[in-house]
């Protein structure tokens, strides 16, 4: 959930991963078929306006890193009761192999609002989601934020955990246990050290452990404990943070032994961070280099589950791959390629209005081989270089106009795996960028290159 200033909410990539073996992680029990990931969020822009949506957005990825977002970012179901509106989806296959998505009942940011219930969703496949309701789980008159669920294998039941209020008078991490997420025991507190906590997300069974990571003071914080049973849970190993960052989640690789810890940072920044580890149990952790993942454009707060490649491929044939395009800066990886004033330079994500920043990718206007990029927001205006400069222009139809706006993608000359642009008039200039703005250069040096290459993704 966005969060209050002094406050927060869910995990981010609520991304529980399973690893092919008989473990169990907050999305539930291990699929050793799992191959991909599977994400849920909901959008908010920096100033609330176009980009924000309080339903259920769904992406996918193959390696939990790198998202496409489904359905054009749009999304697949919102609330009917209630606030009408989610914030903080986590997502968990359940112990019979379907899915189960729960939220906490607020739409927008108003603090004030407590709402003793969550909201839940059912699905075979993340194609369709149906049983929708609320769950209530307590009658105080506070919160229940950032709901994320366990499968407790001892009392062979799951564990809801949210942040609330309780008589001690600050946030704590609740807990309910249900069989069927219709009905729920009452509540207890699972973990209270004492001082403000929120956003729960737990790793269950990993080497004889249970790992609870919490936000503390603007911090992600990691306790433990080798049991499940509430108030056994003790602090332990370094935080991290970036900024004022919150709504932690753990996540194991499906193809090696590395542990990502995700973090969110305040409204109205909204921007994922990562951490890596490759041992739970020695409680530190080291930042992740931003070229290595993206997040889907002003994604909050997520919740991620394992899938299958079938599954990933069928929600693909679904709901659809963007129609359009971000490009990330190789050199610069929190800043991507948009238009300002009619002119292209990178600037730090998030950007606004966001749609500066989305690009289709058309047939080169000159040359059907090349590239042209087609503004999202302006579809009249294609980016063209002018006196070397790029800049967003009306089509006038000429033969000089296609070609300034035609470009040939070949492999990133600072790294294989990303793209570069060569202009198609000026087959020795690249597009990259100087002082952010772009323009079409020779590359010769090291920066250059780097200038020069981009991440085409969502």
């Amino acid at each position: 959930m966005s969060a209050h200033p002094h406050l927060s909410r869910r995990g981010l990539l609520g991304m529980i991963a399973t690893v092919p073996l008989a473990l169990t992680l907050g999305s539930g029990t291990a699929h050793a078929a799992d191959s991909a990931y599977a994400m849920v969020y909901f959008t908010e822009s920096t100033k609330l306006g176009d980009g924000t949506d309080y339903g259920l957005h769904l992406a996918v990825s193959p390696d939990g890193l790198d998202w496409t977002p489904l359905n054009q970012n749009n999304p697949l179901v919102t609330p009917t009761s209630g606030a009408l509106g989610l914030r903080d989806p986590f997502l968990m296959r359940k112990q019979d192999g379907t899915f189960v998505v729960l939220a906490t009942d607020l739409k927008g940011t108003d603090w004030s609002y407590n709402s003793q219930y969550i909201h839940v969703w059912d699905s075979a496949d993340l194609r369709t989601f149906t049983g929708y309701r609320r769950l209530k789980l307590h009658d105080m008159a506070t919160h229940s934020w950032a709901p994320e669920a366990f499968w407790d294998a001892g009392r062979r039941q799951y564990a809801v955990i949210y942040s609330s209020v309780n008589s001690s008078g600050h946030n704590v991490i609740m807990v309910n246990y249900t069989t069927d997420f219709v009905t729920a025991s009452a509540p207890q507190v699972f973990f209270d050290p004492g001082y403000d906590v929120i956003d729960g997300d737990m790793a269950v069974g990993v080497n004889g452990y249970n790992y609870l990571y919490f936000k503390k003071n603007q911090t992600l914080v990691g306790a433990r404990s080798t049991t499940l049973n509430p108030g056994s849970f003790t602090e332990f190993g370094t935080g991290v943070a970036h900024g004022g960052t919150e709504a932690p989640t753990v996540v194991k690789s499906l193809t090696s032994g590395t542990w990502w810890l995700w973090g969110d940072t305040y409204t109205p920044n909204g921007v994922f961070y990562a951490w890596r580890s490759t041992d739970l149990a020695s409680g530190t952790w080291t930042a992740l280099d931003q070229r290595t993942y993206t997040q889907p454009v002003n994604s909050k707060h997520c919740g991620v589950a394992t899938i299958t490649s079938a599954e990933y491929a069928g929600l693909l044939a679904k709901w659809g791959a963007p129609a359009w395009n971000r490009l990330k800066s190789y050199n610069h990886p929190s800043r991507y390629v948009r238009h300002a004033g009619y002119l292209g330079r990178i600037d730090e994500y998030p950007i606004e209005p966001y749609k500066d920043s989305l690009w289709t990718l058309v047939p080169g206007l000159a040359d059907s081989s090349g590239v042209s990029f087609r503004s999202v927001n302006h579809p009249t205006r294609y980016l063209r270089h002018y006196d070397y400069g790029l800049r967003l222009d009306v089509d006038d139809s000429t033969p000089t106009f296609a070609a300034d706006a035609t470009f040939h993608r070949t492999a990133g000359l600072a790294d294989a795996a990303w793209s570069s642009f060569r202009s198609h008039n000026y087959p020795t200039r690249y597009i990259r960028h100087a002082d952010y703005a772009l323009r079409i250069d020779p590359v010769s040096t090291t920066t250059d290159r780097q200038d020069a290459t981009f991440r085409v993704g969502y």
